[in-house]
C-alpha cells in the first residue's frame, strides 16, 4: 500500500511535526513526529512494515504497537479525505 496526498492539500514541516493545509475547506491538521514519518515512508512507496521499521529505529516501540500506530493513521487520513490509497 502506498499513499498520496489529496491534490488540494499543502504540506509543511515544523521542527513538531508536519502540518497538512485543506484548500477544500481551509482545515489543517498537526501531524507529531511519529505521524510525519510513517506518511513520508508510505507517501515515497514504502509499505505498511517499512512504515512500521521506521517507527521501530526512531522510537522506543513494540512491533505489534508499531503496525497498529500505521494502520490507524491510515485509516484516519483516508477516513479525513486527506490521502489516496494506491
Amino acid at each position: 500500500m502506498s499513499l498520496r496526498l489529496h491534490p488540494d492539500l499543502t504540506t509543511a514541516d515544523t521542527e513538531y511535526g508536519t502540518v497538512l493545509l485543506d484548500g477544500r475547506d481551509g482545515r489543517y491538521w498537526q501531524l507529531n513526529p511519529s505521524a510525519a514519518l510513517i506518511m513520508q515512508v508510505l507517501a515515497g512507496g514504502g509499505d505498511r512494515r517499512q512504515a512500521a521499521d521506521a517507527l521501530l529505529s526512531q522510537y522506543d516501540v513494540e512491533p505489534g504497537t508499531a503496525l497498529q500506530d500505521v494502520d490507524s493513521l491510515v485509516g484516519a487520513l483516508t477516513e479525513a479525505g486527506l490521502v489516496i490509497r494506491s
